[in-house]
């Protein structure tokens, strides 16, 4: 079972990123899906989750400029991450969950290998 994320780069301060996640062989109504990121030194951060029902959650620290989305049809998921700051920069992965609400602890059935996300001018 495969998971992998695509979409990491260097951008600018204020810049967009679209990082995408497919996960072919997971029917995504079953799980919950989420997006993850570390940064050298820090622990890892849950940074957005999307529900089988369709409810997201955000950390505070992204809720406004960074979106969760995903396209059943393809088993592919989306982090759409706007007016990115230096503190953003991390490896990001994405994950399938077990857990089908946000608000229970994630429990990972699956997660890439990570993209980078740089943010510096």
């Amino acid at each position: 079972l495969q998971v992998a994320e695509s979409g990491g780069g260097l951008v600018q301060p204020g810049g967009s990123l679209r990082l995408s996640c497919a996960a072919a062989e997971f029917n995504l109504d079953y799980y919950s899906i989420g997006w993850f990121r570390q940064a050298p030194g820090k622990e890892r951060e849950g940074v957005a989750c999307l529900s089988n029902s369709g409810s997201t959650n955000y950390a505070d620290s992204v809720k406004g400029r960074f979106t969760i989305s995903k396209n059943n049809a393809e088993n592919t998921w989306y982090l759409q991450m706007n007016s990115l700051k230096p503190d953003d920069a991390a490896l990001y992965y994405c994950a399938v969950q077990y857990n089908l609400r946000c608000e229970e602890l994630p429990v990972i059935a699956a997660r890439g290998q990570g993209t980078q996300v740089t943010v510096s001018s």
